[in-house]
């Protein structure tokens, strides 16, 4: 059995934040730091990429520039229903910035890597068990003993099923596709193809009065720095019991209006949990980061949060380290108050309501002409929440 004091399980961007906050405001702590990940960086991992400004500058209070990661910048950020909508564009510069997740991972890794801490890869856990002493963490390559556990094992994570084995699960659900720019000479001859602005981000709400709670999207990427779309429909699935339109055909209908065949390209899908208030995110020796303790229900919204969760889950390890408690009591409210939990708790009740009511005259209602009241909305309470985490800096 190898002991260690802080195990962070999951190398993904919170578990990754947390570590890298650590360093930044507990050096100390930095050798007594080990994490474990089921795969290898850099290792593929679907999510559609957008970074928004609040991950930007949570990165750059931590030193970290994003530009080293390649990347797509989209200059503009379209909420559409039915054609109509809401356009966001930073003038002076990028609205939303756009990467590949198995490529910014292998950055973050190597961040953590060059601050001195392990990362231990093609771990798979099985097990984790706290009692007053510590945490016992098993796996396929031997047990582990821990001062403290963060889970950040992601939405299907074994530390929230092992800690919290009674909480109730609110998963969305997500498929995503990645195609070229444009569609298939032979689909666009034969009547597809309504253009979109390559460098745009968008989001269509046209599917919620079908009771899908959500949207497709349509953003540019690359791979291997080959300019390509990623196209996807999330589902916040806050009422799983209303009947649905199935998310695969939704998807292919929206793709279809643009040119693209569905079929001609691999679909792929994944749950994301997201965030309640009264979600629990730690018991005493653990605490959970990322899309283990909840991400974004209105937009699915994983990175920003995750990294988010890091500053927070940092700031209260190293004061339990100090204060020699570690029941993490004071963690739940620590995230609530934080701007991250502040945002959370906004988009939740936002998401309870614009999801909701699905009724078509309130989405046009909302989209078409309330745009200000939504863009206030959205620039006081939704958004700008990344400067007010924790910085002992």
């Amino acid at each position: 059995m190898q002991n260690v004091d802080i195990l962070i399980l999951g190398a993904g961007p919170a578990g990754l934040s947390t570590a890298l906050h650590l360093a930044r405001d507990f050096p100390h702590l930095t050798t007594r730091v080990l994490i474990l990940d089921k795969a290898r960086h850099p290792r593929p991992k679907l999510c559609a990429g957008g970074l928004v400004r609040d991950a930007e500058t949570i990165l750059a209070r931590l030193g970290l520039d994003v530009t080293e990661v390649p990347h797509v910048d989209a200059s503009a950020a379209h909420f559409d229903f039915e054609g109509s909508g809401l356009s966001i564009r930073n003038r002076k510069s990028h609205t939303l910035r756009v990467i590949r997740r198995n490529e910014f991972d292998a950055w973050l890794a190597g961040k953590v890597r060059e601050r001195g801490m392990e990362i231990r890869e093609e771990v798979t856990v099985k097990d984790v068990t706290p009692d007053d002493d510590g945490v016992t963490v098993v796996t396929d390559q031997g047990e582990f003993r821990a001062q403290v556990v963060v889970g950040a094992d992601g939405s299907k994570g074994v530390t929230r099923r092992c800690v919290l084995p009674r909480e109730p699960v609110h998963t969305a659900r997500v498929l995503e596709v990645i195609t070229p720019t444009q569609p298939s000479p032979i689909f666009s001859e034969n009547g597809g193809g309504q253009g979109r602005g390559r460098e745009g981000a968008y989001f269509d709400f046209s599917c919620v009065p079908s009771g899908i709670e959500g949207y497709t999207w349509d953003f540019p990427t690359q791979i291997q720095g080959q300019p390509m779309r990623c196209w996807g429909i999330y589902d916040a699935n806050l009422h799983p019991e209303w009947d649905k339109s199935a998310l695969k055909e939704t998807l292919a209908e929206e793709m279809s209006r643009h040119g693209f065949d569905l079929g001609d390209y691999e679909l792929q899908g994944h749950p994301i949990r997201w965030y309640a208030p009264w979600t629990s995110i730690s018991v005493p020796r653990v605490l959970l980061a990322g899309d283990a303790a909840g991400a974004d229900p209105l937009f699915g919204e994983g990175i920003s949060m995750a990294l988010g969760y890091g500053a927070v889950a940092s700031a209260e390890i190293g004061e339990s380290f100090q204060r020699g408690d570690f029941s993490f009591r004071r963690y739940p409210r620590r995230v609530a108050r934080s701007g991250l939990g502040q945002t959370l708790l906004v988009r939740w009740v936002v998401a309870r309501v614009v999801y909701k009511f699905k009724w078509r005259w309130f989405q046009i209602l909302l989209w078409h002409f309330l745009k200000p009241v939504v863009a206030g909305t959205a620039w006081l309470l939704v958004l700008n929440w990344a400067g007010r985490l924790p910085n002992r800096r």
